[in-house]
């Protein structure tokens, strides 16, 4: 092998343990579209990728070698994706209206959300989210109601059954969610089995639920799961989603709508 074409093979090693650790698990027809190589040339790649202990192989494909309940903390997830999910927040805000009580759970998109909920003049705000709230109160006249519980260090929310009791008897026009992993198969999932807890309550007193959720999320599957699909009334994603699999969500019975980017008519 060439020097260059050792460094490209490194390189492209190095790419499929990101995308299996991003994504939970990979196929091998995938990683060939993506590298426009042979099934022979990602399954020697795999191969030595399982022996360096760096991800599973599967039948088909790999699997990250990261728990199920693995995840970045907020601090990790502000930067990835940025775009994306300032698109899914805008395309969210058309379904607020003057007067509503909202859930706005945790999460960078839902954070996203929030910063955009400031001309409005009579909003009734639920949040487990201290930073969402912080803003909320900073820079809007919402009404702002806390779950207050015990803080998830490093997430910058609150978790466990004293944030249930708070939001409990409560009745809210729509909840605005975030997940870590949205499968017709699976439902609606998340690593931390306290968290799923309170995202349940969320949907349980909504008479509405907005998912946000860009694509790296969807046909994904985290721990926990806290719903089902049709839990989901809107799923709102980004145009990088798998159009095919969009059609097997709405022929679920959600409503989905692709977030367009700014000054850009895709999809």
């Amino acid at each position: 092998m060439k020097p260059e074409e050792n460094i490209f093979a490194e390189e492209r090693k190095h790419m499929i343990v990101e995308l299996v650790n991003a994504n939970v698990k990979i196929t091998v027809a995938e990683l060939c579209d993506r590298f426009s190589v042979s099934p022979a040339t990602v399954r020697n790649d795999l191969r030595e990728l399982e022996e360096s202990g760096r991800l599973k192989r599967t039948h088909g494909g790999a699997i990250s070698n990261r728990r199920a309940n693995f995840e970045q903390d907020s601090y990790q997830k502000e930067v990835k994706r940025v775009a994306q999910k300032t698109d899914i927040a805008a395309a969210a805000l058309k379904y607020v209206n003057e007067g509503d009580t909202i859930v706005v759970d945790t999460g960078t998109t839902t954070f996203e959300f929030a910063k955009m909920l400031q001309n409005f003049e009579n909003l009734n705000v639920v949040t487990n989210d201290i930073q969402i709230a912080a803003y909320l109160e900073r820079n809007t006249k919402a009404s702002i109601i806390i779950a207050g519980g015990a803080v998830r260090r490093n997430y910058h929310y609150t978790t466990g059954q004293k944030a249930i009791d708070t939001i409990t008897g409560l009745n809210v026009d729509r909840a605005f969610i975030g997940v870590n992993g949205f499968s017709v198969q699976k439902g609606i999932t998340v690593p931390h089995i306290d968290t799923a807890y309170l995202k349940t309550k969320f949907v349980e007193i909504s008479d509405e639920i907005i998912l946000l959720a860009d694509s790296t999320k969807l046909d994904r599957f985290s721990f926990v799961k806290f719903g089902d699909v049709e839990d989901v009334d809107v799923l709102i994603t980004d145009y990088e989603a798998d159009l095919d699999y969009l059609e097997t969500i709405r022929a679920a019975g959600v409503e989905v709508e692709v977030a367009k980017p700014k000054n850009d008519n895709k999809r």
